[in-house]
C-alpha cells in the first residue's frame, strides 16, 4: 500500500480561466497533509485537479503518482491507481441505489463478487451509522450534509485508497457526525493511507491527532506557507489576512 505524490509546477484552468499558478506539493506514503486559505485560493481546484476532473485543464506542470505520470489520465484510471476524492458537494445520484454502486465499486476496485461485497458493505455501513434500508435509497437522495459526508467516507473505507483526498468533510455536517467522520479518516491514515484534507478551519482537526501534520496554506493559486500542526491553532487565531503579511506582504 502507499506511493508518493508528487505535483510539481501544477497550473490548472476552468474554462479558460487560471486558478492554480505552480502549485508544488510531495506527500509521501501515509503521510498526513492539510491544506487551508481563504476562499477563491484554489483549495477546491488542487484536489479537483489531482483527482482528473475533466472540469480543470493542466496548463502546465505535472502530477506523478506510484512513479507514474498521470497528469493527462483519466479519473477513473487514477481511482484505479488508488487516489480516492471525496467531494465537498456529494452529488445525488437518482435511479442508481447506493447498494448496487457500491458493489460495482468494490468489483472494478478490488475484484470482489457481488456477495462478498455485499457482507462487506452491511457490516461497514453499520460501523457508519447506515441500516440495510438506507443502502437501498438512491445516492444521496433525501440525504443531509452529515449523512452525504458519510456515505463519502463509507466508500473511503470500503476501498482502502492509497491517496485520500477530502475536499472540505466538515462543511454542511454537525458535531456527531464530524466525530465519526474524523475517527474514519485517522483509522484510514493509521493503516497506510496518504490524507490530504482541505478545509477552511482547523475545526474538524481539532478531532484528530495524528502523529505528524505538514499544514500548507493557500493563496491565488499557490502554497505560500509550509508548517507543522502547531500552525493551525495560529492560523485559526490570527486569521488569513494577518497571517500573509508573514509571507506575502498582506497582499
Amino acid at each position: 500500500m502507499g506511493g508518493t505524490l508528487i505535483v510539481e509546477d501544477l497550473h490548472s484552468s476552468v474554462e479558460g480561466k487560471e486558478i492554480l499558478r505552480g502549485v508544488n506539493l510531495t506527500v509521501k506514503p501515509g503521510e498526513f497533509h492539510v491544506v487551508m486559505g481563504p476562499n477563491g485560493s484554489g483549495k477546491s481546484t488542487l484536489a479537483l485537479t489531482i483527482a482528473g476532473h475533466p472540469k480543470y485543464e493542466v496548463t502546465g506542470g505535472r502530477i506523478v503518482f506510484k512513479g507514474r505520470d498521470v497528469t493527462k489520465m483519466p479519473p477513473h484510471e487514477r481511482a484505479k491507481l488508488g487516489i480516492f476524492l471525496a467531494f465537498q458537494q456529494p452529488h445525488e445520484v437518482e435511479g442508481v441505489r447506493i447498494m448496487e454502486f457500491l458493489q460495482q465499486v468494490l468489483a472494478e476496485l478490488k475484484g470482489m463478487d457481488g456477495a462478498e461485497a455485499y457482507d462487506l458493505i452491511i457490516r461497514t455501513a453499520k460501523d457508519m451509522w447506515f441500516r440495510e434500508e438506507d443502502l437501498y435509497r438512491p445516492i444521496n437522495v433525501g440525504f443531509s450534509g452529515g449523512e452525504r459526508k458519510r456515505l463519502e467516507l463509507l466508500q473511503a473505507v470500503l476501498i482502502k485508497p492509497d491517496l485520500l483526498i477530502l475536499d472540505e468533510p466538515d462543511s454542511g455536517v454537525d458535531v456527531d457526525s464530524m466525530s465519526l467522520i474524523s475517527r474514519k479518516i485517522e483509522q484510514l491514515n493509521e493503516e497506510g493511507t496518504s490524507v490530504i484534507l482541505i478545509t477552511h478551519y482547523g475545526r474538524i482537526l481539532k478531532h484528530l491527532e495524528p502523529e505528524d501534520i505538514k499544514v500548507h496554506v493557500m493563496k491565488d493559486g499557490r502554497i505560500v506557507m509550509t508548517r507543522g500542526g502547531e500552525f493551525i491553532d495560529e492560523i485559526e487565531r490570527r486569521g488569513f489576512q494577518d497571517i500573509f503579511k508573514d509571507c506575502c506582504g498582506g497582499d
